[in-house]
């Protein structure tokens, strides 16, 4: 993770914990930063890509396919939002999100008819709140912080460029794919606080990026 050096919680990382993390942990050293890069490049790339539909207030009871949903200000979800792929497992949702994401407890994002966690895409120019109980999935590119409260469960990466992740008793689990760091075990992380990135190796990071930009390249 980086710019930040302060990871708590986890095994190995001094006060320790009970937190397991899969891989590699890595704090202010070339990894790191590489990471960060990389992370800035997915979201701005999210950023760029032109929008196919706009959303206000609260995306929850809707069914959605794939396409790039754009909001001018804060989104919610409250109950289910559905993401179909219409079989197709390469269909991408990218939510660009001008201000904050909330999601309501016991929220969740449905994903169906082969909708893959690695191609849902949440790009925040603030920050991101999941609250407790529900089910989440995607990659969080958030300018600020991330917050996981109590017992959410994560498909997907919580990336924050600028702020902190602070995870509570949650499950994470890494989206699998050529390139991807191995999903965690499933043991929650205590309440911590992690500045940027959660014990996500840069590959990972990458990874996203490329999935990203792939169908928007020109040979």
């Amino acid at each position: 993770m980086g710019p930040g050096t302060a990871i708590t919680g986890f095994t190995g990382i001094a006060p320790g914990g009970p937190g397991l993390a899969s891989g590699s942990i890595h704090s202010a050293d070339a990894f790191a930063l590489q990471g960060q890069n990389e992370l800035t490049a997915a979201y701005n790339a999210a950023a760029g890509v032109a929008s196919t539909a706009t959303k206000a207030g609260d995306l929850g009871g809707q069914t959605l396919f794939a396409g790039v949903y754009t909001s001018s200000s804060t989104l919610g979800i409250t109950g289910t939002v559905t993401l179909d792929a219409k079989n197709n497992p390469n269909a991408q949702f990218i939510f660009q999100i001008a201000s904050g994401l909330t999601t309501a407890t016991g929220s969740v994002v449905n994903l169906i008819n082969g909708a893959q966690p690695s191609n849902v895409f949440w790009q925040i120019g603030s920050s991101a709140t999941i609250l407790g109980g529900g089910s989440f999935s995607g990659n969080i590119l958030a300018l600020a912080s991330i917050s996981l409260n109590t017992s959410a469960v994560l498909q997907g990466r919580a990336l924050a460029r600028t702020g902190a992740v602070t995870l509570l008793s949650n499950i994470i689990t890494s989206p699998g794919g050529p390139g991807a760091p191995p999903p965690p075990p499933n043991t929650p992380a205590p309440s911590s606080l992690i500045l940027v990135t959660t014990a996500l190796i840069c590959g990972g990071i990458y990874q996203t990026r490329e999935r990203l930009l792939k169908p928007f390249r020109r040979n």
